[in-house]
């Protein structure tokens, strides 16, 4: 039967997470069924992890938080934010960051969503395989035209500067979006790379910006006694005239998902004219939560956060990618941040070499799995042709007996393929 259409509306998808989990639920998943795990996950394990400072667990709301917010955000939070910033990036620098550069927001959506609807007329650039969530984003808002760039594992899913001016010239790109680390392959772009980029973007007056959400999830060295984060604010020379614009927030590297506090940094323009679009997108964030959030930005409750989080996470990833690969999954480059396997499925038995049928298979054995072609981010599917149909994103986001009893559940049905 044709789907019922009701006068003046779209038909709107849902991106590829929530896809899998409603597919999910609708074959019995709960988090509360012990039998389930959630390889699909887009978020971390929010509970204690050892010599992590302890989890807020208690919200006390003052009377003043029960008003709006300013829809930019608490000034106090701000400021904090540009201070984490300056103290953990940009000692050295002479120009620093203000609570005038930074945007608080609802999660890492909407503030992506924010900047989305301040962009003028212009060719932004994005990397594919990416985030699912980009496809819907980059499709809704008409001002820009999202251009691909496609990256693969011959090339490691990076890109060389040289390419990348390339592109940016070539297309005539006033933009570029990237995740960094990459959601779904892992890969990074640091050091001197990134600090290329970034003299990239002011040689070339295009803005560059970066998802960092996964920032402290970094495994490109070996875990030791002091944390390893991070961001293109460390390579920035002018906070003000720069076009580098970074969104994080409390999601991941703080592992509070359910707080949907985010901020975006970057030149005041920016912050004006993203603050501007929240006024009629969403009227600001959670008022209470950004009181809470003050003290997680302490620099040294951070680094404690965020070497317990490398620590604990690289055990997980070391553990998945064994696994992973004695079930004769392919992994061309192991992740090197983020908290995800981007997992070749092209060796499996048919149907499994194919991430919707691996998916669906699994769901009968209650693991949940992300289908690769959902990171085939094709904003208003303007293409014809569909990449990474046989890949999937395996999650190690989930505490350690969830990947014990996911990984014996994918195990479980390739053995009865393969018998």
């Amino acid at each position: 039967m044709e789907e019922q259409t009701i006068p003046g509306f779209r038909t709107v998808p849902r991106t590829g997470v929530i896809y899998v989990m409603h597919e999910a639920t609708a074959h019995g998943f709960s988090y509360d069924d012990p039998q389930w795990a959630n390889l699909g996950q887009g978020s971390p394990e929010t509970g204690d992890i050892p010599d992590a400072p302890p989890r807020v667990v208690n919200v006390t709301i003052a009377a003043g938080s029960q008003q709006y917010s300013p829809v930019a955000g608490n000034k106090a939070l701000c400021q904090a934010v540009a201070d984490f910033y300056n103290e953990s990036f940009r000692r050295d620098k002479k120009s620093k960051y203000t609570a005038a550069n930074v945007s608080i927001a609802s999660g890492g959506r909407l503030a992506l969503t924010r900047i989305a609807s301040a962009l003028g007329d212009v060719n932004m650039g994005h990397f594919i395989p990416d985030y699912t969530a980009y496809e819907e984003l980059l499709g809704v808002f008409k001002a820009f035209t999202p251009i691909p760039i496609l990256l693969d594992a011959g090339g490691r899913y990076k890109i060389s500067l040289a390419e990348l001016k390339k592109e940016i010239l070539g297309r005539g790109l006033s933009a570029v979006l990237a995740s960094n680390p990459c959601n779904p392959t892992g890969q990074l772009v640091e050091g001197e790379d990134l600090a290329a980029w970034c003299e990239l973007a002011r040689e070339c007056q295009c803005s560059l910006i970066m998802d960092e959400f996964y920032s402290h999830y970094i495994y490109s060295w070996p875990a030791g006694e002091q944390a390893k984060m991070i961001s293109a604010a460390a390579y920035v020379d002018d906070v003000d005239r720069d076009p580098v614009i970074i969104v994080d927030g409390l999601t991941k590297n703080w592992r509070y998902p359910g707080w949907r506090i985010s901020w975006t940094l970057g030149p005041k323009q920016v912050i004006e004219a993203i603050a501007s679009a929240g006024s009629f997108l969403d009227g600001g964030a959670n008022h209470p939560f950004q009181n809470l959030a003050l003290p997680l930005l302490d620099r040294e409750q951070v680094a404690r956060e965020t070497l317990a989080i490398q620590k604990h996470f690289s055990k997980k990833r070391e553990y998945t990618l064994t696994r992973l690969r004695r079930m004769g999954i392919g992994v061309e480059c192991e992740p090197v941040g983020a908290f995800y396997v981007w997992a070749n499925l092209a060796k499996l038995p048919p149907p499994l070499n194919n991430g919707m049928n691996f998916f669906r298979e699994g769901l009968k054995e209650k693991v949940i799995s992300v289908p690769g072609e959902f990171f085939d981010v094709n904003p208003g599917n303007r293409r014809i042709h569909a990449r990474y149909e046989n890949y999937s994103r395996i999650s190690f986001g989930p505490e350690m007996k969830k990947l014990e009893i996911g990984l014996d559940a994918m195990e479980r049905v390739i053995a009865k393929f393969r018998k």
